[in-house]
Formats: structure tokens, C-alpha cells, sequence
């Protein structure tokens, strides 16, 4: 789970592992600060990355936060992709689309999710979702896969698990 700081990612974690204290959720944006792993039944980890963007520290912290995520989503050979975060209430930010970019120039699986959208109704967030992937088209001819999530009404947990579950077997199939 990687986005901007205070997209979601803590309420997300918690509203898919079911269970409200796990990730501290935090009104202060830029609370994570390491990477953290949450192994899930004994058979996979979770993992919920710095938020980029704005946080409350220097600017060397921060930019230790940025090698450290990037060394991770780069070197660790048994990432299956990665959850990109993006607030559906917001039109597109830069700094999502940097990201993004980014994340295509290294070749690196991600799918789109876009949080809180039980925060405005339902017609401004698909325009923004619409415009966001409109942007998308700048970065990349393939149109990536997405998913609308609430962490307060549970939207989108089924649709991730099945995506998560996807990526586990095609990894086991890939080691018979």
C-alpha cells in the first residue's frame, strides 16, 4: 500500500484485515514513517509504505523515506505489485501522477485505488476517477485496473482480496 500522506492507507489496512488498531490511523499526515508489514493468516504480508508528499519532517528524513521506498518497490523480488492510493474526492495531483509515472518508467505492477469515496457524491467522484484516468493516458497506454474503496462502508474489500488472491496464484503457479 503505497500513496500520498493521509490518502487512506491505515483505514484501508484496517478495514481489510477487519480490524480498527492494527495501522494507527492519524489526522496528522505523515505518521508512517518505516515500512511496515502486517502478515496476514501465516501466508502473506500486507505492507504499508511512508506516505509520499507532505509530512512534518526535514527534508533529509524525507528524502530518506523516497530511497527507502523506492529501494523496496525496486529490489524486493517477491513483490506481487503494489496498491497506489489515490483520494477520489481530490482532482488529479501531481504528485500522484510523478508516482505513477515513476512506477511505469521501473516496470512495476500496481493497481489503482481510489479511497474515500463515500465523502462526496457518487457522480464528483466517477468525473474525478474519469479525469484521473484521462491523465493516466499521458503515462500509459494501458488503462490500469482500479478499484473504488471506503474504508467506513467496506467498498472494494472483496475486489482487492480477489486481486491479491489472483497475484498468490499466479506466483505458485510460476514455482511448479
Amino acid at each position: 500500500m503505497i500513496g500520498r500522506s493521509n490518502v487512506g492507507k491505515s483505514s484501508l489496512i484496517n478495514m481489510l484485515t477487519r480490524s480498527d488498531g492494527l495501522a494507527k490511523v492519524s489526522q496528522v499526515p505523515g505518521k508512517t514513517r518505516l515500512i511496515n508489514f502486517f502478515t496476514i493468516n501465516k501466508a502473506w504480508n500486507l505492507v504499508d509504505l511512508p506516505g509520499y508528499g507532505y509530512a512534518k519532517v526535514g527534508r533529509k528524513q524525507r528524502e530518506s523515506f523516497s530511497a527507502a521506498v523506492s529501494d523496496y518497490l525496486r529490489e524486493r523480488e517477491n513483490l506481487r505489485g503494489s496498491f497506489v492510493l489515490i483520494d477520489s474526492r481530490l482532482s488529479p495531483q501531481k504528485l500522484d501522477l510523478e508516482f505513477l509515472q515513476w512506477m511505469v518508467e521501473n516496470g512495476l505492477a500496481f493497481v489503482l485505488v481510489f479511497t474515500k469515496t463515500d465523502k462526496l457524491c457518487s457522480d464528483a467522484v466517477e468525473r474525478n476517477i474519469q479525469t484521473f484516468l484521462t491523465q493516466m493516458c499521458q503515462i500509459t497506454e494501458e488503462q490500469p485496473t482500479y478499484v473504488l474503496s471506503s474504508s467506513k462502508a467496506g467498498q472494494g474489500r472483496s475486489e482487492i482480496f480477489g486481486l491479491i488472491n489472483a497475484a498468490r496464484a499466479e506466483k505458485l503457479e510460476a514455482s511448479i
